[in-house]
């Protein structure tokens, strides 16, 4: 299994800029992608960005393309998400996702970021 802790959730002004974590553990060698997803109150969970582990490659959802930045220090086993010029609208609970290879995918417990006008 693979175990996901997210980190660095808050509250923010509108145009700040905020960084989260997302920490794993277990079997990390296995990961084939890792992904940021968050959920609005009200509304289901949205996709916000991914990296493929391989090759680094990266996408975005086009609602944080040019504001959000995906990327992830393998030494550490360490996701992040960098969060800038931010909006009300980004306001959710941002969720850490990983695929493992041939199994399963695990999510984190989630990080509260509120973003005020």
């Amino acid at each position: 299994q693979v175990q996901l802790v997210e980190s660095g959730g808050g509250l923010v002004q509108a145009g700040g800029s905020l960084s989260l974590s997302c920490s794993a553990s277990g079997r990390t060698s296995s990961i084939t992608y890792m992904y940021w997803y968050r959920q609005a109150p009200g509304k289901g969970r949205e996709y916000v960005a991914e990296i493929r582990r391989s090759d680094g490659h990266v996408d975005y959802a086009d609602s944080v393309k040019g504001r959000f930045t995906i990327s992830e220090d393998k030494a550490k086993n360490t996701l992040y998400l960098r969060m800038n010029e931010q909006k009300p609208d980004d306001t959710a609970v941002y969720y850490c996702k990983a695929d493992e290879l041939g199994r399963d995918s695990y999510w984190g417990q989630g990080t509260q970021v509120t973003v005020s006008s």
